[in-house]
Formats: structure tokens, C-alpha cells, sequence
């Protein structure tokens, strides 16, 4: 009968899986910054790929940690995460659209990373990994502020220029973020979100 794994187990399979998923992104990265027309944008997407580049690295001294041989096992999610991001790039949006929707992108790549670094953070506490824990902690924290800055630039003009070019004229109130917005009904009859 094969022995029962345990979740020192899940925790190497799950770190195996965000080392393959850094080393995709790697890839990835310099084709979104490419694709970006927004400077800003673009520097963002430039300054992360050198922050995930030391996440691979990063992830190389947890393994060194735990005394484990550094290897990747091939990361689905990111992988279809990916794919998504390239299809947007091959759609024929105007340049703020597309920067908007680079956006979306990126941010759909970082709340993955989040959630698996997070996971993996407490369960190195759980088992008293306090290396490895320290380390992980250190890539979550730059992953939340990759997604804070895109959003920050989607919310300093870059959404709002594309809802200008997809709706000129337009003197509606701009919609506003979250599912908690109120609606009101605008001046033409339809109803509008309120911020």
C-alpha cells in the first residue's frame, strides 16, 4: 500500500508549481510591456519582470532551505492565464482598450500568484519553515504591490480614457469600481452605476 502523503508534500508540489509559473511569466511579461502603449504601463510591466526574475531566484533558496532539488512541475493555471493575456493581445482594440485590458491581464496573473503564495506562507508557519516562510512572504508582498500598481494606474486615467474612446460624448458619471456601487439613472433614461 503506498504511503499517505502529507502536506510537506502539497507544500513541495505547490512550490514546484510557482516556480514553473515565475519561470512562464518570465516569458510573458516583456510581451505585455511590449504590447502596452501607456509608458507607465509599460515601466510596470518592465519592473515586475526583474521582480519575478528574483522570485525564480527566490524560490531557488526556499528549495535550498528544505534541502530539496529545485525543480518546477508544469503550471496549468498560469499557463491558461497566459493564453488569455495572448489573446488579448491579438484583438484589435484601440491602444486604451488594450492597455485596459493588459491590465486585466496582469492583475488575473497576480491574484493567482497571491493566492499561492499565500498558501504557501502559512503552511511553511505551519510547519515551522521559518526560512522558507520568511522568503515566501517576502515575493507575497511584492506580488499585492505589482496588483496595487496596476491598479493604480487603471485607476489614474487609463480605464477612463478607453470608457472615453468606447463612449465619446458621453456626459455620464464615470462608473464606479467594486459591486457595492449604487445605480442612478442618467439624463438619456438608462440606468448608470454611481460612484
Amino acid at each position: 500500500m503506498a504511503q499517505a502523503e502529507t502536506l510537506h508534500d502539497a507544500f513541495l508540489d505547490e512550490l514546484r508549481d510557482s516556480y514553473d509559473a515565475e519561470k512562464q511569466l518570465t516569458k510573458a511579461l516583456p510581451k505585455l510591456a511590449k504590447a502596452a502603449s501607456n509608458p507607465k504601463l509599460r515601466q510596470a510591466f518592465e519592473a515586475h519582470l526583474e521582480e519575478t526574475q528574483g522570485h525564480v531566484q527566490r524560490l531557488e533558496q526556499v528549495f535550498e532551505s528544505l534541502d530539496e532539488k529545485v525543480r518546477g512541475k508544469h503550471c496549468d493555471g498560469i499557463a491558461g492565464i497566459i493564453e488569455e493575456g495572448k489573446a488579448i493581445m491579438e484583438e484589435e482594440f484601440e491602444d486604451s482598450a488594450m492597455d485596459a485590458c493588459l491590465i486585466a491581464a496582469g492583475q488575473r496573473a497576480e491574484h493567482y500568484e497571491m493566492a499561492a503564495y499565500g498558501t504557501l506562507v502559512a503552511w511553511a508557519q505551519a510547519m515551522g519553515h521559518t526560512e522558507a516562510a520568511k522568503l515566501l512572504q517576502q515575493t507575497l508582498n511584492e506580488e499585492k504591490a505589482a496588483d496595487k500598481k496596476l491598479s493604480d494606474l487603471a485607476e489614474s486615467g487609463i480605464n477612463e480614457t478607453a470608457a472615453e474612446a468606447a463612449h465619446p460624448g458621453d456626459e455620464e458619471e464615470p462608473m464606479a469600481a467594486g459591486a457595492g456601487a449604487g445605480r442612478k439613472a442618467s439624463s438619456n433614461g438608462k440606468t448608470s452605476r454611481r460612484p
